[in-house]
């Protein structure tokens, strides 16, 4: 049998494995990504792109791209719910943070944009971008077999086409194979929760809604009929493209038979939720899936990882299956890239399930609460199960009346319908990832408190394990985000105004360690020119301070001052954070430190995008 040696190999293609391919080529890994599939997806599937992986698409190159395919945030503003198109409009939220009272919280937390991109158009960008770095990626290729040894990752993979079998023979394998996961059962990782919760029916469809959408722009309209048994009404529209495109989401209980997806059944669906007859209806696609609440028990196991929806199952609520599917493989290419130049001890990698597998628990928890917490809205419609139309049209009349009960029942539908924001301007859980891990080093110092909802509203902070905050500063008359200086695969030293010690320092090390540590001067009249002083009051260290930020943009380590031997501190952590021991030699380092054509330069890494910074 053929085998072929890799790296890394990817299983699968979706957004998690399209991102780890691009990432690992960028950083100079050589990996090789198989997917069952004749290529990306063929529907839109998940569609809301928040900051947190806009920012890793930023860092790729991409954001541009992704944003030129998107629908920008200014048309996903309005979440509408009424009993059809044409029809009453019930309650509208303004969401993604585009209200007024959230719009800055956004903007000023990151350099991106929420936007609104099906898997479909964004899968391609990601594909293209994963060749243009040279990655390898081989459709209409399954994972037959996974066999884990002791230096290595055995798989067979078939070739559907024909057929023909081959082995890869890789140090690491990262299943992002989807919720069906060949990997995760060959590996039999364990996963906890509860499977098929409820049912639901894809329509994606064309038909032009301007009429009806042009005046209220947003992503997801709400059509609550009286009649209607289940949850949240008759159907969720979803917009793939203003106002033309869409995908009907209706949901059904499986205990009383499938539903009927005859090209008929699915339209007359379609025209009792738009209200308008007289509205031309083209059927494109139509698909049934299950609502699940799974996550693994760990993230990986030996030499094989899990990404994506291998790793955590949840319903579409909140938007974050993508996103979180994007940013473990953010997580996971870094530290691969760092132990395959043998910059990092494989210990490293045991960081991602402790990073991770709290974040996708988080995130699992969050998409099923935010489920649950749609039946307000139809408790607040009177809407019962069992109930006739009639009672369901009178109960309607009634909130809309001038009465107390009519008072009273609008006063229950607000509330209901500001509990959604849990759901549209999660702010918090989107972009407050906060880690905790072997590769962080706790200051001894507690996070600062929250003075809001952390659910809601993101808190920026520079305490080890946070995100680094984002701030708008001016290099050569062109303004660039703190984000941007970090990233791109290196480990960044950040010092403010009196960094000079610091910087002698880190060169000293990142020859000891043989590391490429890059050091980004921020503050007033520095090399990055905080001419707002946004950052300074971000940064939460003094101008003598010092923030080590890994290429995912978390901070690993801070000094809040200087120290007396900035050397030694910066060689404990950039050990701790690599998972080394000091390097032998480092007194020899420190002898000839006056003699710098005597050290050799640190290893080569590979060539990055810094476009802008």
């Amino acid at each position: 049998m053929e085998t072929v040696t890799t790296d890394v190999l990817i299983v699968g293609a979706g957004p998690a494995g399209l991102t780890a391919a691009a990432l690992l080529a960028k950083y100079g890994v050589a990996a090789l990504t198989v997917s069952r599939y004749s290529g990306t997806a063929n529907s839109p599937r998940a569609h809301i792109t928040n900051q947190g992986a806009m920012e890793v698409f930023r860092d790729l190159g991409i954001e541009d791209r992704v944003r030129a395919a998107a629908v920008p945030n200014e048309f996903m503003g309005n979440n509408v719910w009424a009993t059809s198109f044409a029809g009453t409009e019930i309650a509208r939220l303004k969401s993604w943070g585009s209200g007024t009272l959230r719009h800055a919280d956004y903007q000023v937390s990151s350099p991106t944009q929420v936007c609104n991109i099906p898997q479909h158009i964004l899968e391609p960008i990601l594909l293209q971008a994963a060749r243009e770095f040279g990655a390898e990626i081989r459709f209409n290729t399954e994972a037959v077999s996974v066999r884990d040894t002791d230096d290595h990752v055995d798989v067979i993979v078939r070739e559907r086409t024909t057929g023909a079998e081959y082995r890869v023979h890789a140090r690491y394998v990262i299943g992002a194979d989807g919720g069906r996961s060949t990997v995760a059962s060959q590996m039999e990782f364990g996963l906890r929760g509860e499977m098929g919760l409820g049912a639901a029916m894809n329509i994606w469809l064309e038909a032009d809604l301007t009429e009806y959408t042009a005046h209220r722009p947003g992503t997801l309209y709400w059509m609550a009929q009286p009649g209607n048994d289940y949850w949240v009404g008759s159907g969720t529209w979803i917009c793939v493209k203003p106002w033309t495109e869409w995908v009907l989401l209706c949901m059904y209980n499986p205990e009383d038979g499938e539903p009927d997806t005859s090209e008929a059944a699915v339209i007359e669906r379609a025209r009792t939720t738009i209200g308008d007859d007289s509205v031309d209806i083209r059927i494109k696609a139509v698909s049934t899936w299950q609502i699940n609440h799974v996550i693994a028990d760990t993230f990986g196991k030996g030499h094989v990882f899990l990404a994506g929806d291998a790793a955590h199952r949840h319903p579409p609520a909140n938007g974050l299956g993508t996103n979180t599917s994007v940013q473990d493989s953010f997580n996971l290419a870094w530290k691969l890239a760092m132990v395959l130049r043998g910059h990092a001890d494989p210990a490293l990698l045991d960081t991602y399930t402790q990073e991770r597998q709290p974040v996708g628990e988080q995130v699992v928890d969050r998409a099923m609460r935010s489920v649950r917490d749609m039946l307000p809205i139809s408790q607040a419609l009177g809407f019962e199960p069992g109930q006739s139309a009639e009672d369901g049209w009178r109960m309607l009349a009634e909130l809309f009346s001038g009465t107390e009960q009519g008072a009273a029942r609008r006063r229950q539908l607000d509330d209901a319908v500001a509990l959604q924001n849990y759901q549209f301007n999660a702010h918090g859980v989107e972009l407050g990832q906060r880690y905790s891990s072997a590769c962080v080093i706790n200051d001894g110092t507690d996070y600062p408190p929250d003075d809001r909802d952390p659910e809601l509203y993101y808190r920026p902070t520079t305490h080890p394990g946070a995100r680094l905050p984002h701030a708008w500063v001016e290099k050569g008359r062109r303004r660039v985000s703190t984000i941007d200086v970090t990233g791109h695969g290196e480990l960044t030293l950040v010092v403010g105004e009196n960094g000079t010690r610091w910087a002698d320092a880190a060169r000293r090390v990142a020859r000891e360690f043989r590391v490429g540590l890059p050091v980004r001067a921020i503050g007033t009249g520095c090399e990055y020119h905080d001419v707002l002083r946004e950052w300074t009051q971000q940064r939460e260290v003094g101008d003598d301070g010092a923030l080590l930020v890994r290429p995912d943009h978390h901070v690993a380590w801070r000094s809040m001052a200087m120290v007396d031997d900035p050397v030694t501190a910066l060689r404990t952590a950039l050990a701790t954070v690599l998972a080394r021991s000091v390097p032998e030699g480092t007194r020899r380092v420190e002898a000839l430190d006056a003699q710098d054509s005597l050290i050799p330069d640190p290893a080569p890494v590979a060539a990055v995008v810094t476009a802008g910074i």
